[in-house]
């Protein structure tokens, strides 16, 4: 498959359901030298030029693929993205009748309908059509299938005109696209009444912007979307884990093994390895991962490297000694992210190195966290917040201060990826970082579902893997109730040691940080209702959309990690619709009711309280 193999490699030799690339089409045949830039597709054969030297050694090899130009010289690989301008001999004029005599309606090999190729192939074809049946040499199933590229075709070219303009073709045309989101304030549509005043200010003031940021422009990577979907799609095989037990790297104890066992659960026991792995889960279960998914191989990284790296990250996990934002949470967050790649398949929509990415960025997400909110960091004027602005304060220094570690030679486990590799890898783990700061939660989700309510929406893998690692960021409530509830009060331990700061500096209590007036099971219940239920169901739907049409083009392997269903809405025309397991849904479900009943038990508890006081402070009746 595509992933695994070098880059010309996979380009000559991709292929789906083991068919051969090379087009027998007469349309494809072209002439060395004679490639101003047209592109090629999966399905077509691609354009090798090759120069050679007066002595007959092979100098320079150019092979065009996809809208990009592969430059073999001297040893070295340089990737030149295809200027749209066509050449004479390539315009859209009107066909003569000798290349009409010359056309082939075989649509086998036809350009992917993504493709700038598909338009003047779709063009030549209906005008060919309609001249053959003015003859009446047309059959209706020859006929039918050249008409269905057609529309497929249109299609494509206008779902791609609606993309922003850094993601079209330089030769679409210019149309306004529809923005995907306001800046508006999701809690605006919650009734006053549906949450208690405390907990509704908390949300607000975690999970909303507080202050107008300037809009950044997304530089959009240039994607092989039509090469590496469709080998995705027509593979789709589970990949391969390589076990820890059975190489030479770094020794684990039989006791973290066992535990590491369990690793593929929904509610993993992190707390049961933090035992096994003498307070180091971050250690041993990050090699793990790593190790499972091929990525020490893959991209070099020495096993003694990566050690001394998870070992100084778990260090600086530690080095505030807060009850939650520790290097259990990291362990945590990290373990549920391989659920979603590995259970759910999302994995093999992703290349090697953004899981590479994924899984270092949900290990350094929180890396030096001190224990206290970006609200905090502003209002007590810290250093931070002095050197962040504000922005995103601790985000912000999670990634910096990791990737400073990472420079240092007896840490950078980056140290063999290419330049290129390095600045996407880079890229990837700020993006998906930053996006773990809560006031952005309401923004993220919102562009999200107007993306998914798209007829045919194209997602970015950067703001996928987003929202991935910030729906497992907060994903505690959606584990089983035991694990869940000592989540619950290491946070709350971390909320009332800020509000005692906070009591010394003189500064307001921030929301739920008031150990003597904080309703405990209302502020979960709203977390849950208003946080975590709407951003795992965005994110399941996400996935769905992401991975059915890879599911659809594996109808010989079906995924144990997904459930076809039968749509009951669509009637007569049901068909089946490609559904990814969803175990938080019952947790959230179960924990739910169990704080409604807490809340139920807190709320008598404090009438009967109040009762009482009522009753020591009345004057005694007079004579």
């Amino acid at each position: 498959m595509w992933r695994g193999k070098p880059l010309l490699e996979g380009s000559r030799q991709g292929s789906v359901d083991g068919k051969s690339n090379v087009s027998n089409d007469k349309e494809l045949v072209h002439k060395c030298h004679s490639d101003p830039g047209g592109g090629r597709a999966l399905g077509a054969a691609p354009r090798t030029h090759r120069h050679r030297s007066a002595s007959g050694a092979l100098r320079k090899c150019v092979l065009t693929l996809d809208g990009y130009s592969y430059v073999i010289e001297q040893g070295a690989l340089t990737i030149v993205r295809r200027s749209s301008s066509r050449s004479k001999t390539e315009s859209c004029s009107t066909p003569t009748d000798e290349q009409l005599d010359q056309l082939d309606l075989e649509t086998e090999h036809l350009p992917a309908v993504d493709t700038p190729d598909a338009c003047d192939k779709a063009a030549l074809r209906l005008r060919y059509l309609l001249r053959q049946l003015n003859r009446g040499e047309i059959s209706a199933e020859t006929l039918q299938k050249n008409l269905q590229y057609a529309a497929k075709v249109l299609e494509a070219v206008y779902i791609d005109e609606t993309k922003p303009a850094v993601a079209r073709q330089q030769s679409a045309p210019t149309l306004v696209f529809r923005r995907l989101a306001d800046e508006d304030d999701e809690l605006s549509e919650v009734q006053p009444d549906a949450v208690p005043p405390e907990v509704r200010e908390w949300l607000a003031s975690t999970f909303t912007r507080q202050l107008a940021t300037a809009k950044r422009k997304s530089d959009e990577k240039p994607k092989f979307r039509s090469v590496a979907h469709a080998i995705r799609a027509g593979i789709f095989v589970d990949r391969i884990y390589r076990r820890v037990t059975s190489t030479a790297l770094m020794q684990f104890p039989q006791d973290v093994v066992r535990v590491l066992k369990t690793l593929d659960e929904w509610s993993f026991d992190v707390f049961t390895l933090h035992e096994a792995a003498n307070g180091q889960p971050v250690k041993y279960l990050g090699y793990e991962l790593l190790n499972r998914y091929g990525m020490i191989h893959k991209f070099k990284v020495p096993p003694t490297i990566l050690e001394n790296f998870l070992g100084r990250i778990e260090e600086g996990y530690c080095r505030f000694h807060n009850p939650y934002h520790n290097n259990l949470h990291a362990a945590d967050v990290a373990q549920t992210v391989h659920y979603m790649l590995c259970q759910t398949g999302l994995m093999n929509w992703l290349s090697d190195l953004e899981i590479f990415a994924t899984l270092v960025a949900a290990v350094v997400h929180d890396y030096e966290h001190t224990g206290t909110t970006n609200n905090f960091h502003v209002m007590s004027g810290s250093d931070t917040a002095l050197l962040y602005n504000d922005r995103a304060v601790l985000e912000n220094h999670h990634i910096s201060a990791a990737f400073r570690l990472m420079r240092e030679e007896e840490y950078n486990i980056l140290q063999n990826l290419s330049r290129d590799e390095f600045r996407e890898f880079r890229t990837l783990v700020i993006d998906m970082v930053l996006a773990t700061d809560m006031s952005f939660h309401f923004q993220q989700l919102k562009n999200m579902r107007s993306l998914l309510s798209l007829a045919e929406p194209t997602i970015d893998k950067s703001k996928a893997t987003s929202l991935v690692l910030h729906c497992c960021d907060i994903s505690h409530p959606a584990k089983r109730w035991d694990l869940h509830h000592r989540w619950t009060m290491s946070l709350l331990d971390e909320f009332f040691l800020q509000g005692d700061k906070e009591r010394d500096l003189g500064l307001p209590f921030s929301p739920l940080c008031d150990r003597n007036n904080t309703l405990v099971a209302e502020s979960q219940i709203g977390f849950i209702e208003f946080i975590v239920e709407p951003s795992m169901g965005v994110c399941a739907d996400m996935l769905e959309c992401i991975l059915g049409p890879l599911h659809s083009g594996n109808k010989s392997g079906t995924n144990a990690a997904t459930e076809p269903t039968i749509d009951e809405n669509s009637g007569a025309e049901s068909v089946n619709k490609f559904k990814i397991r969803k175990p938080w849904i019952t947790c959230l479900s179960d924990n739910k009711k169990i704080w409604k009943e807490q809340a139920t038990k807190d709320a008598e508890a404090r009438a009967n309280q109040e009762q009482e006081e009522n009753i020591e402070v009345q004057p005694p009746p007079e004579e």
